[in-house]
């Protein structure tokens, strides 16, 4: 789960990196979807008022998609595009293309999402610098078209939902448009590669308050996001099973025991059942105690991961407050992160 060093990614297109120094790099992990990433690097050059470098890193695409995407970076002086050695999955994607630069900030943009300013880097970027304690800016997350809140990518308590528009401090953060202080970033080990995807930005947020950090939302920094709400979510593939595995790994990884998660582990395996993946949320339990027990806290870093008096508090007003008991709780939890899955 280290920051590297890792392989020399394949250099594609655009420069080698950039003349100076920056205040922020701008992150995009690529895997097909050319006609989409190709907006969300334009989005990020356009961004103003700060120093910045985009960095696209591939992870797979057809030799057709990555041609595209090399078209469009082409020899630009503020972006490169380099093909990682595989698919590593959000967590380890986003990990390697931030290993590439050294900007005070980084900033990952979804690949099918966009600024919806021209200054909302920079905003992000002040929003850091402004209060040291911050760890990560979430920002606001609008459905492309319409502007109106994507809700599946509200990763909140729903009854925060009415101030979307406004700020307050969280738990978490959505991974489609955020910002995070590179130092910090460092400090509490980047991001878990054995995740893949979903649950990497509640894991690594959980080791930033333990540090004694905030998370803080910001519904005046925004990006817009072209995936539907409506569509997001497949019950196909293996989407439910990295969901409950890494919830239960996560909740092991900080001490929960095994028994403790089970009403989490069943409620799971109830929404799974309805939706015809039984299998998969079976399968994930098993996944989930088999990565707990082969995890060990990278050296030094062994206290980010026993939650302190002062996290648990921090949890508790920022999180558990919003969503009532514990039944409540598992069950709004895994009814918001699906708000709309198909019925199939």
């Amino acid at each position: 789960m280290s920051l590297g060093p890792y392989p020399a990614p394949v250099h594609v297109a655009g420069a080698a990196g950039p003349p100076g120094r920056t205040d922020a790099d701008v992150i995009i992990l690529a895997l097909d979807r050319a006609e989409d990433t190709i907006a969300a690097i334009a989005s990020a050059r356009a961004q103003t008022g700060l120093a910045k470098h985009v960095w696209v890193a591939d992870q797979g695409s057809k030799p057709e998609n990555l041609a595209l995407l090399a078209a469009a970076v082409g020899d630009a002086p503020d972006a490169t595009l380099v093909r990682l050695d595989r698919n590593w999955g959000v967590a380890g994607g986003r990990n390697r293309a931030t290993a590439l630069g050294t900007g005070r900030c980084v900033f990952a943009l979804d690949n099918d999402a966009e600024f919806a300013t021209a200054d909302t880097l920079a905003r992000a970027v002040e929003a850091l610098d402004d209060e040291p304690d911050i760890a990560a800016v979430a920002c606001r997350i609008q459905v492309f078209a319409t502007g109106a809140e994507d809700l599946s990518s509200w990763g909140y308590p729903p009854s925060l939902l009415p101030r979307a528009a406004g700020a307050f401090d969280a738990v978490t953060f959505v991974g489609a448009g955020h910002g995070i202080r590179r130092a910090d970033f460092e400090a509490a080990g980047g991001y878990d590669d054995a995740l893949f995807f979903c649950w990497e930005e509640f894991d690594f947020a959980l080791r930033a308050i333990n540090a004694g950090q905030r998370i803080r939302y910001r519904g005046d920094i925004a990006v817009r996001h072209k995936v539907s709400g409506e569509h997001r979510f497949s019950w196909s593939g293996t989407r439910w099973f990295h969901f409950v595995r890494n919830r239960l790994y996560i909740g092991m990884k900080y001490g929960t025991g095994a028994l403790a998660l089970m009403p989490r582990f069943l409620a799971y395996q109830v929404k799974g059942a309805r939706n015809g993946v039984l299998g998969q949320g079976l399968r994930a339990g098993l996944a989930a105690l088999k990565l707990a027990r082969a995890f060990r806290p990278p050296a030094g870093q062994e206290a980010l991961y026993r939650l302190t008096p002062a996290a648990q508090a921090y949890i508790a007003a920022n999180d558990a407050a919003h969503r009532g008991g514990m039944a409540k709780r598992v069950r709004a939890e895994i009814l918001s992160a699906l708000p709309s899955a198909a019925k199939s």
